[in-house]
């Protein structure tokens, strides 16, 4: 569902488990955050947006529209 911040964490050579210690979560809910099944807590964007990506706009990062082709 977040397709631009796991393309982000990717592009930055940052991993799911060092992504979890920024946020003090697990590497679970991580995967859970990525793909939707949990929330984003607003501690949780700011340390992503202004600690670790800070080059990327928080818009950009946490985009959730996904497009799909019609039927």
């Amino acid at each position: 569902m977040f397709d631009n911040l796991r393309n982000a964490l990717e592009n930055k050579k940052i991993s799911m488990k060092a992504y979890a210690a920024v946020l003090g979560v697990t590497e679970k809910t991580v995967q859970n955050k990525l793909s939707g099944q949990t929330p984003f807590t607003l501690p949780e964007v700011w340390a992503t947006c202004f600690d670790l990506l800070p080059e990327y706009s928080w818009t950009y990062l946490f985009n959730q529209d996904t497009f799909q082709k019609p039927a």
